[in-house]
């Protein structure tokens, strides 16, 4: 079984909280994760609420079938029962010891306020995306927290290569572990159409009455061509033909089963990161390839194209290794109204700043850093450093906080 990153925060949550919860969309390993050896060597009971007998029971008598349970218990798939919510609140305000639920599920429960709320202070929660790059090559990668450290983008001169044409292998595979586990492009795109079809007919038709079912995949394909731009939903509703008030309800429920990620605007006053527009990508570069019906062939040809696919991939590999990262550093992008942008901005929680761009090409000159000049003088003291990672070999200094760093290095040791 290939090691998931995730599994540490996971085990140092479970000693000292009385529930965790491990979201992530579907098919991203929650279920092989939790049911790993050395959890299920804690003698720990396993339920799944795909189990038709056992989410009848679940929603026949929610108070009897959690005081039924053996703890400690791994409950999977926990969104098909919302009813349990508040009885696990009270089972935890009774016995607060910890590691007593281990929970999954593939709808984002913090986005639900009934039942974000009824698990407020009483649980962890962690995201498991698919496969990081790292994890398929066993590796651990530190990038964002060596980004963070003294010294490390100034190695200037060291080599990191990965071919064009790997590349764009990886980031058109994606990290879903059945798509990785494919061996042709052909069958990878028959698995990810039938994942987006088992989405719409079994969790999001659980979290909403939709009346037209064609409107989802079809809003996943339109925000898909859309990846890396702002979010506008006037926009949206005129090429979808819908009201924005539907519009609005079924891109939610995108995003609250992870398909759909939302990046936020970084700004100095923190008050103003949630009134601006955000950026909207998909949540793995492999569904995204998928949505957009393109191949390798044609991302060779077509340059917006493969600068959009190659921001989402490198996005959601930040992310990932955020998730796992003990700093727990959040991302963001950077935008002025006279036209100044930096694709990514990562800070973490003592208030420091890195700034990224990304660039298909394979080599750079000045122009390529002057977003990040511009964001190193509006962060000030804040300012640690600045990379452009781009698909060349050496890692290029342009200042002492500014360099172009090899998009490989993102999962190299």
């Amino acid at each position: 079984m290939i090691h998931r990153h995730l599994a540490d925060p996971l085990r140092d949550a479970l000693a000292d909280t009385p529930a965790v919860l491990i979201n992530g969309a579907r098919q991203t390993g929650k279920s092989t994760l939790v049911q790993s050896t050395d959890l299920a060597s804690q003698d720990r009971q396993y339920l799944t609420f795909d189990d038709p007998g056992i989410l009848a029971a679940a929603r026949r008598d929610p108070n009897g079938f959690i005081a039924g349970l053996n703890l400690p218990v791994t409950l999977d798939e926990i969104q098909h029962v919302p009813e349990l919510f508040p009885v696990l609140k009270a089972a935890i305000d009774r016995n607060r010891q910890p590691g007593q639920f281990l929970l999954t599920g593939s709808a984002n429960v913090m986005l639900l306020p009934k039942l974000s709320d009824s698990l407020a202070g009483r649980m962890e929660v962690l995201t498991l995306w698919p496969f990081s790059q790292g994890e398929l090559r066993g590796v651990r990668e530190n990038f964002v927290e060596h980004l963070f450290s003294t010294g490390h983008a100034n190695r200037s001169g060291r080599r990191s290569s990965v071919s064009w044409e790997e590349l764009l292998k990886i980031m058109v595979a994606g990290g879903y572990p059945p798509a990785v586990a494919r061996h042709t492009p052909t069958r990878r795109d028959a698995w990810f159409q039938s994942y987006v079809l088992t989405m719409l007919q079994r969790d999001i038709r659980d979290l909403a009455s939709i009346a037209d079912f064609t409107a989802i995949p079809r809003l996943l394909s339109v925000v898909a061509a859309r990846a890396g731009s702002l979010l506008n939903f006037a926009d949206l509703s005129r090429t979808m033909g819908l009201p924005q008030t539907t519009l609005k309800r079924y891109f939610a429920l995108l995003e609250n089963t992870f398909l759909v990620q939302l990046l936020r605007p970084w700004a100095r006053n923190l008050g103003k990161r949630v009134i601006q527009t955000p950026k909207v990508y998909l949540n793995d570069s492999g569904l995204l390839a998928h949505a957009l019906g393109t191949t390798i062939e044609r991302l060779k040809t077509e340059g917006s194209l493969v600068g959009a696919v190659l921001e989402n991939f490198v996005l959601m590999e930040l992310r990932k290794q955020c998730s796992w990262s003990a700093s727990r550093p959040e991302l963001f992008y950077w935008r002025t109204a006279s036209g100044q942008e930096v694709d990514f901005v990562i800070e973490d929680r003592t208030g420091k700043v890195v700034g990224i761009e990304v660039k298909a090409a394979a080599s750079l000159g000045s122009n390529d850093v002057r977003g990040l000049k511009a964001l190193a003088d509006a962060v000030g003291k804040s300012w640690i450093r600045g990379v452009v990672l781009y698909s060349g070999t050496e890692v290029i200094p342009f200042a002492a906080d500014l360099h172009g760093v090899p998009l490989k290095s993102i999962w190299s040791e």
